[in-house]
């Protein structure tokens, strides 16, 4: 049995959050180490003869706002294409569709890379005792080497209090370095001014816009040091002589929404503190959050070896606890270092940074909204980084607004719409294809976010003035946007894609568009039960409150089909690619709990069928964030050693040597891995799933541990409700949890097993669960 008692939280720190370090220099791109200020991004390569750090600004974008971007025919042929398929005309509904409903921006856009900040340095000879390192716990890139008889040290860390990136090269004796842009990225032309060497630039690309518009990019570049500066005769180098410390201080400013790029970047070099005081200023502020968690799954002989032989080890078979742990801080790191609450857009596909491959590919380093967007936060609110989530909250403001025009103009309909991506200026519009582009129910996956930080925080205010008026609007949407099936009396919605797959229908057409797909059910079925709760805590909108629970009443029940599977369609079609990475229906598991295995047991052995299939299919899509979805449903399914399988793929099989996640070649048009943030992210969101689940009511310890972690500790996740969790467990088993209470904690069942006990804690109270 279960015992309680209050207690004082236990004093003391948490395990070290850890390193990556290597033998030698980065040559690649996956080799580079990140560092991000939640705008101003930059990928360290720490070479020999220079530090490279390659640039990335999260609002130099290409592209501009639209206004036509809805086709002007959508409206008019929407009753018709509804008719087709509700008379089983599937290809005929497909066909008109094609032609009347995917969106037609004229230039959509995407994140761009940008220049890289180049350091070079005059030493000669051979070089040894090099390493280079990250440290988690304080972001800094930090490198060392000898050569010539010459010691060279160097740090790099971008500073969310200063809102620069700051590289320090120090050396033993003094050295000349020359300061430069390369001369890639994107259009701009460099000038020294005085100690600053300046960039001036335009996020020009012609792939996904026109070629002509994108945002104005300024980079300056300030040389602080104890030697001389001077400009190159050509004036866009900066030559240092005679030093032993050169510290570069880099600003981004854009015009994003009309701002001044000069004055941004002018803005970030004014009253610049000394080295030391920035640097401290930098670490306290990280601390502050990367220090919260600790996780602790034993030690292995590999901990010695450097990050990349470890990695290669582990894909071999090793075991490595204290690797999967680093990654899972990893994925936290990455967080923070990407989002802050002061960013001024959130994570994109690639976070932060930007490899140059999806904006210069066939995806763009956009906001996808059929999973890639949301997995980028699956760690902010359980690992205890909720500040890290306000970023998103603004992108979905801006998705409201000009959702609502959407809605309007495409549907005919109040309230807002999204659909499969969206880009810096809150596009709405479907995508320009079918099958991928019109997912109809982006807008409630996306606002789930907003729930879900209220549940972890229960702030009412938040939920009043940020969360409820979003929520309400995309409800009043859906409600006027459903269709009543004749013969069910079903309310389907449609026509839409079970984002990205296909079905086959009886005459082996292969459509995507349908009525009443199980991804859209999920959705629609959460947005009006929370709708509910919400308006109810809120003491708010009786009427709309009694409206959105008889909708929800009407709407079709989950549906096991032939095979023993989870339909992901209103009727039992095959899939048309039976080996697809998306399982989009599969968000009823995670990050919903509409089938769970101890209330639906049924419908969870039919989502397990799903997952069985696709994997088993000839040619089956791994990719990263299919691994990260495979873990964070194994762990709620409770199945932990499935869901360590799936988290070692995504280390072993989906990651590179700097541990960042990529989309494997060969995959959704690509012929080469592409960094994507989402496995990272989605990786450690999934694994604290495996310690902690919560619903609001209950809290639930250690509920996918695998046989192969028998014992350990992780501190300071969060549960649903306002409470902070410390797990440690042996053999096995559970020994002990702290539970504490926030300001507004609301009183749960804390379960280990099939064993319960009651928990109603006042603020700031600790209850210690042991067994008796």
């Amino acid at each position: 049995m279960l015992k309680r008692e209050v207690v004082e939280r236990a004093a003391g720190g948490v395990v070290p959050a850890g390193r990556l370090w290597y033998a030698g220099p980065a040559e690649r791109w996956f080799e580079a180490l990140p560092v991000g200020n939640g705008f101003v991004g930059g990928m360290v390569f720490s070479g020999y003869d220079a530090e490279r750090v390659r640039l990335s600004a999260s609002t130099a974008w290409s592209g501009a706002p639209g206004s036509s971007d809805v086709s002007s025919t959508a409206l008019k042929y929407l009753p018709q294409i509804r008719r087709l398929l509700l008379a089983g005309e599937y290809a005929e509904a497909q066909a008109l569709a094609d032609q009347h409903l995917p969106g037609t921006p004229s230039s959509f856009g995407t994140n761009v890379s940008l220049p890289e900040l180049v350091i070079d340095h005059e030493v000669d000879g051979e070089v040894g005792e090099y390493e280079r390192s990250l440290e988690l716990g304080d972001a800094i890139v930090r490198s060392r080497f000898r050569r010539g008889g010459v010691t060279v040290e160097r740090e790099v860390f971008a500073s969310n209090v200063a809102g620069v990136l700051v590289v320090r090269a120090t050396s033993s004796a003094p050295v000349a370095h020359t300061v430069s842009f390369s001369g890639d990225g994107i259009p701009a032309e460099v000038t020294a001014d005085g100690e600053t060497l300046v960039l001036r630039g335009q996020a020009y690309e012609d792939l996904h816009s026109n070629g002509k518009v994108g945002s104005t990019v300024e980079i300056h570049a300030k040389v602080l040091t104890d030697g001389t500066v001077a400009p190159s005769d050509a004036e866009d180098v900066l030559e240092v002589g005679g030093a032993t410390t050169v510290t570069v201080i880099v600003a981004v400013g854009t015009d994003w929404l009309g701002a001044d790029p000069a004055g941004q970047a002018s803005e970030g070099l004014r009253d610049v503190p000394a080295y030391d005081v920035l640097k401290a200023a930098h670490v306290e502020d990280h601390a502050a959050l990367m220090g919260r968690v600790g996780l602790d799954l034993g030690r292995g002989e590999a901990g010695r070896l450097p990050t990349d032989e470890r990695r290669a080890l582990f894909a071999k078979g090793a075991d490595d606890p204290e690797l999967v742990a680093l990654y899972f801080q990893y994925g936290r790191y990455l967080t923070i270092a990407g989002s802050r609450d002061n960013s001024p857009l959130p994570l994109a596909l690639q976070g932060l940074w930007n490899d140059g491959r999806a904006s210069g590919g066939p995806w763009t380093n956009d906001f996808h909204l059929d999973i890639n967007t949301q997995q980028n936060y699956w760690a902010a609110e359980i690992t205890n980084l909720g500040e890290c989530h306000t970023p998103l909250f603004g992108l979905i403001d801006g998705l409201r607004t000009s959702g609502s025009k959407t809605a309007a103009e495409m549907y005919g309909a109040p309230g807002w719409v999204s659909h499969t991506v969206s880009n810096a200026w809150s596009y709405t519009a479907p995508g320009w294809g079918l099958g991928w582009g019109l997912h109809v129910t982006s807008g409630i996956w996306i606002s789930l976010q907003l729930w879900e930080h209220f549940e972890y925080h229960r702030d009412l205010d938040f939920l009043a003035e940020r969360a409820y008026p979003v929520l309400k609007d995309a409800a009043q949407f859906f409600l006027a946007y459903l269709t009543e099936d004749p013969e069910t009396g079903y309310l389907l919605s449609g026509p839409s894609d079970s984002p990205e797959n296909w079905y086959l229908t009886a005459d082996g057409e292969k459509c995507s568009v349908s009525l009443g797909n199980t991804t859209d059910r999920v959705l629609i079925e959460a947005l009006f039960r929370i709708c509910g709760e919400a308006s109810e805590l809120l003491g708010l909108d009786d009427d709309f409150r009694a409206e959105v629970r008889k909708a929800r009443g009407k709407l079709p029940p989950f549906q096991v089909g032939k095979h023993g599977q989870l339909q992901e369609w209103l009727h039992d079609f095959d899939e048309a690619e039976p080996n697809h990475r998306h399982t989009s229906h599969l968000i009823s598991v995670y990050p919903e709990r509409q089938i769970t295995p101890r209330e639906t047991p049924e419908l969870a052995r039919a989502a397990e069928v799903v997952i069985d299939r696709r994997q088993h299919a000839d040619g089956w899509e791994q990719t990263e964030w299919v691994e990260a979805n495979l873990t964070a449903f194994s762990a709620r399914l409770q199945k932990g050693d499935l869901a360590l399988q799936h988290l070692r793929s995504l280390i072993a099989d989906a990651s590179e040597d700097n541990l960042l996640s990529y989309s494997v070649a060969g995959i959704a048009g690509v012929d080469e891995n592409i960094y994507a943030f989402d496995g990272n992210s989605g990786g450690t969101g999934a694994m604290a799933e495996m310690f902690v689940q919560s619903t609001g009511a209950e809290i639930e310890l250690l509920p996918a541990l695998p046989t192969s972690w028998p014992g350990g500790s992780i501190k300071g996740l969060r549960a649903r409700g306002g409470y902070t969790v410390d797990v440690e467990w042996a053999n096995g088993k559970l020994t002990a949890a702290e539970i504490t209470a926030a300001e507004r904690a609301t009183p749960q069942q804390v379960r280990w097993g099939d064993e319960l006990i009651e928990l109603d804690l006042a603020a700031g109270e600790t209850a210690r669960i042991t067994l008796s």
